[in-house]
């Protein structure tokens, strides 16, 4: 076996699971899910059927991914926080043909008991704060907190806060990078 598995874990049928990643106490791997190389599933995690994971996700403990879910590469989900895939729920009415896709891109990382409601992306190396409620689509490289979650500002890759001064430039306080910011969108120049 080229990844671990705690012997409490669930792993249903037709599942890909990548080298190196590591499955912890009591987590549930549903059918069809494709998870990459290097990804550590925290215990008590539910991947449901299709959900799609990139290389080097990180899955703290009582998350719940539910089918529609993508995250791309580096991502990390937060203790406790959960995805929803329906926008309408009811306990009697079967919606199962109406799942709503959530794409989490690449170096994301989402807080503690935050909340993405389905159908909102979360732009590359966005930043979600503990607690959040994400009821839209989140650009790459934005820090939003709150109920609904609003932004606040912007971060690097590396994670700290970016401040750009008259000219839509920042740099990260640890690595050096530059950032750009032009029509309220930001990139890395390389």
């Amino acid at each position: 076996m080229k990844f671990f598995a705690h012997e409490t874990a669930v792993i249903d049928a037709d599942c890909q699971i990548g080298e190196g990643t590591k499955i912890w106490h009591f987590s549930h791997i549903m059918p069809n899910c494709i998870i990459g190389q290097g990804c550590n599933i925290g215990q008590n995690v539910v991947v449901s059927p299709g959900v799609k994971l990139g290389q080097n996700v990180k899955i703290q403990n009582n998350v719940s991914l539910y089918t529609g879910v993508e995250c791309e590469d580096d991502v990390f989900l937060g203790p406790s926080m959960v995805f929803t895939n329906v926008i309408n729920p009811r306990s009697a009415v079967v919606r199962r043909n109406e799942y709503s896709k959530t794409i989490v891109r690449k170096g994301a990382s989402i807080g503690a008991n935050a909340t993405i409601v389905c159908g909102h992306d979360i732009g590359q190396y966005a930043f979600i704060g503990a607690g959040a409620v994400v009821t839209k689509t989140v650009n790459a490289y934005a820090l939003v907190v709150g109920n609904p979650a609003r932004q606040i500002g912007w971060i690097s890759e590396f994670g700290h806060r970016l401040e750009f001064d008259v000219k839509g430039v920042a740099f990260c306080s640890e690595s050096g990078a530059e950032y750009r910011l032009v029509n309220k969108e930001v990139s890395k120049i390389d």
